[in-house]
């Protein structure tokens, strides 16, 4: 697998005072596609991992519903895509990252479908990150669901309000949304204001069956590096590659790659291309965080007390995305939140 590295001498930190209290924070992202064949897909996963912790990788990121294809492409929901949640003790997802995580010698983030009576037939978009040791250090739920043409999870998933929390591994402060939370500044400033030095978005994000046309990765990319200049936080988002159609009756998706790691000053450390698998391994200069955070402080000039509007319900005069088939078990007014 492609590797492209950021490592050895750590970019400058502008606004440093005073010399850094850590050694640089090793991370790597591994982008892969889907893989029909169960154990080829987890084989590739496997040298995505191993490439990196050789590399002297702690944390080494997957992308998200890392052992599935995305079956949100199709809207009619987990029965219609042949899929089930399945078990955070104990299923696929959780004993494969197990594994890795125990023979690497690193922390392993990854993503799942997770399963819950109280919401069946839909779960949650779960994330997760096991220790060397293969404890469960963290599990984060999605919480903003998206439902645009070609990628309906209100059909799957239930956004769940964890908290925002945020897990020391190894010598980092880090936190595990997943992919459409990324668009949310509000989202991001929570993650700052728990503490976090590095937030993880898995992510499964392509081409717009509805725009064609439309091509979204600048967008993307642009908010992301964007929310982590405000928050001083470093940004690990690891996407898919390839092109998926999980039914006849799905729309096409091509996920845009593009995986990348940016710094508190907005400079992308390293980046995946749009069209194939490749592992990324950075070197984090985490001090950076509070010096930039000590010459612009966002944080302590916050105006929470104005803040009402960002609370209120959203106005009438905003209407979803008129071509997405809603689930009928979803209020719609809910249904791009969380239950």
């Amino acid at each position: 697998m492609e590797m492209i590295e950021a490592i050895g001498a750590v970019p400058p930190s502008p606004a440093r005072t005073r010399p850094p209290t850590r050694t640089p924070f090793r991370v790597g992202a591994v982008q892969d596609r889907w893989h029909p064949d169960p154990e080829e897909h987890r084989a590739s996963l496997r040298d995505g991992v191993e490439t990196a912790s050789r590399a002297g990788a702690r944390l080494v990121c997957l992308q998200e519903l890392t052992l599935s294809p995305y079956f949100a492409a199709l809207a009619g929901g987990p029965e219609a895509a042949g899929t089930r949640p399945e078990p955070i003790e104990d299923g696929p997802t959780r004993r494969f990252v197990t594994e890795l995580a125990q023979a690497s010698g690193v922390f392993v983030s990854a993503s799942m479908y997770e399963a819950d009576d109280s919401v069946t037939p839909r779960g949650y978009n779960t994330a997760i990150c096991i220790s060397p040791s293969g404890d469960l250090v963290a599990r984060t739920r999605k919480l903003h669901i998206p439902v645009t043409e070609g990628y309906h999870e209100d059909h799957y998933f239930v956004g769940v309000d964890d908290g925002f929390p945020v897990v020391g591994v190894a010598d980092a402060r880090v936190g595990f949304p997943t992919c459409w939370d990324q668009w949310f500044p509000e989202l991001a400033r929570a993650y700052s204001l728990q503490g976090a030095e590095v937030i993880v978005y898995p992510t499964a994000i392509g081409s717009e069956p509805d725009h064609p046309d439309f091509d979204t990765q600048p967008l993307w990319q642009q908010v992301i590096v964007g929310n982590g200049i405000a928050n001083g936080t470093f940004m690990v988002a690891v996407n898919r590659t390839g092109t998926e159609q999980v039914a006849a009756d799905a729309p096409e998706i091509t996920f845009y790659g593009s995986s990348f790691i940016s710094d508190p000053y907005g400079r992308v450390l390293g980046q995946a291309p749009r069209d194939r698998p490749a592992v990324i391994i950075a070197d984090l200069d985490l001090d950076a965080r509070s010096d930039w955070l000590e010459l612009f402080p966002f944080l302590t000039t916050r105006r929470p007390d104005a803040y009402d509007p960002l609370t209120a319900p959203t106005p009438s005069t905003i209407t979803p995305n008129p071509t997405h088939q809603a689930d009928p078990a979803v209020p719609a007014h809910r249904s791009a939140l969380h239950d």
